[in-house]
């Protein structure tokens, strides 16, 4: 049987035993058991026959998900999980409960009665989508953090023009992640088909679009959060808006992990010229290898919507989940960590 977090529906069945044949080796009998009228599919992977679970894009937050089902609805085989992308944190659970898994890089852990497949895979650097402009991010960000789905309550949030958000709102919508009952006029309101599902397309989409300057500097302090405060404290004296992201954020928004030793701040900067006063606005001076990396905002509502905690000014936590996402097992722990307690406020 194949239980999906995404719809089920026959491309993904196909793509997911695509997946699963590209990492077997030639010699290995594999027969896929269809029942007429029966949409499960199951494999049997030299003679040992395996449920099929597709989890999407192959998030930590996912393989959680998927192991929790596991545990609550036994099947009668061993599960194989595949996913576009396992993450590393996904892998690192998934082989520690003993569920074998697969993704399209080509990485995969599999163990039968004869046969033990492990390969790490091909990973390529995502590539931009195009067609998740700045604008489309922004009113993501927005959305996720609670601005109603209309044009004037994400121009009001973004303070994008009202055409960047009807653009951004119906590319949302053609995506599958914002619903509508009509395509124009007083009946036209739309709601988020599933809030997880657009704060991962959100995260994969944002971290592949974002690729600018940035530039890292020394802070020497051994409270490096009480640090970043001061330091905020003279941006704000010199009218410069920041936020911090990533761990940092993290551990005043939703604490799990102990010391932060890097941070990562947001800045009101367009060029590199621009980071370059930013910094020496404070005395901070550029190092390579520095503890505190400084970029300019990804978009308008990374800055608009941020908000105080601790005495830190912090990027939307949409956007602090997406940086964390970016930082290793440790990074995606904390990512889930605050899915769960935003969820739970």
């Amino acid at each position: 049987m194949m239980v999906a977090s995404e719809a089920h529906t026959d491309a993904t069945k196909h793509r997911a035993e695509r997946a699963v044949l590209q990492v077997l080796p030639r010699s290995a009998s594999v027969e896929a058991i269809r029942a007429p009228g029966d949409p499960r599919v199951d494999l049997v992977i030299a003679g040992q026959p395996f449920q099929i679970m597709w989890i999407g894009e192959g998030s930590l937050g996912r393989a959680q998900n998927c192991l929790t089902t596991i545990r609550q609805h036994p099947a009668n085989m061993p599960v194989l999980v595949v996913a576009r992308h396992l993450s590393p944190g996904a892998r690192n659970i998934l082989s520690d409960a003993g569920v074998g898994w697969v993704d399209e890089t080509g990485a995969a852990e599999i163990t039968t009665r004869t046969l033990v497949i492990s390969h790490t895979g091909q990973p390529t650097k995502p590539q931009p989508n195009l067609r998740w402009t700045n604008s489309a991010l922004a009113v993501a960000e927005a959305l996720i953090c609670g601005t109603k789905p209309t044009v004037s309550a994400t121009h009001d949030a973004t303070g994008l023009s009202i055409g960047s958000c009807t653009k951004a709102l119906r590319f949302l919508t053609v995506e599958g992640l914002l619903t509508t009952d009509a395509e124009r006029g007083r009946n036209s309101a739309r709601s988020i088909t599933d809030t997880d599902q657009l704060l991962e397309s959100y995260a994969t989409a944002a971290n592949a679009n974002f690729d600018r300057f940035q530039m890292t500097v020394a802070i020497l302090g051994r409270d490096p959060i009480g640090e970043l405060a001061t330091i905020g404290d003279r941006w704000n004296e010199h009218g410069t808006d920041w936020a911090a992201t990533g761990l940092a954020a993290a551990a005043v928004l939703a604490p799990l992990i102990g010391r932060v030793a890097k941070l990562d701040v947001y800045v009101d900067a367009a060029t590199q010229l621009d980071l370059n006063a930013v910094a020496g606005s404070t005395g901070l001076k550029p190092i390579d290898g520095g503890r505190l990396t400084l970029r300019p905002f990804p978009t308008v509502t990374a800055n608009r919507l941020a908000t105080t905690a601790s005495d830190l000014r912090v990027a939307p936590w949409p956007r602090v989940f997406a940086d964390l996402r970016t930082i290793g097992v440790r990074g995606e722990k904390a990512a889930e960590h605050l899915r769960e307690t935003v969820a739970a406020s």
